[in-house]
């Protein structure tokens, strides 16, 4: 009996394409019967596939009316993830705003978000008393974060002189020592993986007082540009090998209030330990489809999220003929009972599994939400 097999087209950027789609990937992937293919951004989305699933991290208006368009003639296929949902992640004030609405109770450790505001003009860059509530160092960001090299232009600011050289719109986010580490906690549906990496080393009582410099550019949050304590030696002082990891049980609740919140299914979101108090933990970034390359495995672990969507709009897809059936109902005039079965290697360990095959025609199917 023939496979049924998934087919998920991918639409990304050439860089992303480039470090995400390697052969490792798509090879173990199609012997789990999935089929990674490439959407030609240079034809309608709607006019390509046939696609179960689209996997896609590109923006624009166009875009998204192209989602949409093939939406409307593929109700039954699966978009991960919607722009909508997507769009609130390149604003660094709504991304972290999800974080205070999570409700995780019964713990000994508590989680949150260092203090920031969001600046939208020069005049009141320079207003003391606008935002007294911070108090140097601050860390700031601009507002948008959506993955351009501007967005990634962060500075450390040690006195207020400095602010005269930032541009708003930017948020001043609170710096909190945290060991010069930082744990990035990658999401792949309800799959969880945290690692460490290298951070801003902490900032001590004298040097907030008498920093030479005022202000501290760096590309990345965890990456200093310029500073004379990046070197090897340092982060070996810091025993980043020895630091302990935070609870996996707490990363797994935070990672599962904010999936559900967001509606999301490829994101991470970044973690620091305040230095002063050990059992507190503070998100400060979230980001839509990170360089999941980077995770030992990722191969593996994106394959059993293909099929992880496949099983379920399969499941969903047998529920919508188990309704039909019960109020008398068959799309195709069939009897109740004769629906055929197909085998899939989808599944744990590399071992098949049986999965059904929906019959409905497309004008009777039904848009499936993951």
């Amino acid at each position: 009996m023939a496979e049924r097999r998934f087919g998920v087209g991918y639409a990304l950027a050439p860089k992303k394409q480039q470090s995400f789609i390697q052969d490792s990937l798509v090879s173990l992937a199609k012997s789990h019967g999935v089929d990674l293919v490439r959407i030609d951004e240079d034809r309608p989305l709607a006019d390509q596939g046939p696609f179960d699933c689209v996997l896609h991290k590109l923006y624009g208006v166009d875009w998204r009316q192209q989602l949409e368009d093939f939406r409307a003639v593929n109700p039954n296929a699966v978009i991960i993830d919607s722009p909508e949902a997507i769009e609130r992640l390149h604003n660094r004030i709504s991304m972290l705003q999800v974080v205070s609405e999570l409700k995780i109770e019964d713990r000994s450790e508590t989680f949150g978000i260092p203090k920031q505001i969001v600046i939208y003009d020069k005049e009141t860059l320079l207003d003391r008393p606008a935002w007294e509530g911070l108090k140097f160092p601050i860390i700031a960001k601009p507002l948008v974060a959506d993955g351009s090299a501007k967005s990634h232009k962060m500075a450390l600011v040690f006195n207020h002189d400095s602010l005269n050289s930032l541009k708003p719109p930017i948020v001043l986010q609170e710096f909190v020592n945290h060991g010069g580490v930082i744990f990035k906690v990658y999401v792949v549906g309800e799959y969880v993986k945290c690692v460490k990496r290298k951070s801003l080393p902490d900032v001590s009582e004298e040097e907030k007082v008498g920093s030479l410099e005022g202000l501290l550019s760096f590309s990345q949050v965890s990456n200093l540009a310029t500073n004379e304590r990046t070197d090897d030696k340092y982060y070996k002082k810091m025993h980043l090998d020895e630091t302990e990891m935070p609870p996996q049980s707490l990363l797994i609740e935070i990672a599962k209030g904010l999936r559900r919140a967001m509606k999301l299914h490829l994101f991470n979101f970044d973690v620091i330990r305040d230095a002063r108090f050990g059992n507190r933990y503070l998100i400060i970034d979230i980001n839509y489809f990170p360089g999941y390359a980077k995770m030992p495995g990722y191969e593996k672990i994106m394959t059993d999220f293909f099929c992880d969507i496949m099983h379920k709009k399969e499941r969903d897809a047998e529920k919508v003929l188990e309704e039909n059936d019960d109020n008398g109902v068959d799309g195709l005039g069939c009897e109740k009972g004769v629906r055929k079965l197909v085998s899939n290697s989808c599944g744990s360990d590399g071992e098949d599994g049986v999965l059904p095959v929906s019959p409905i025609g497309r004008e009777e199917e039904k848009p499936i939400q993951v």
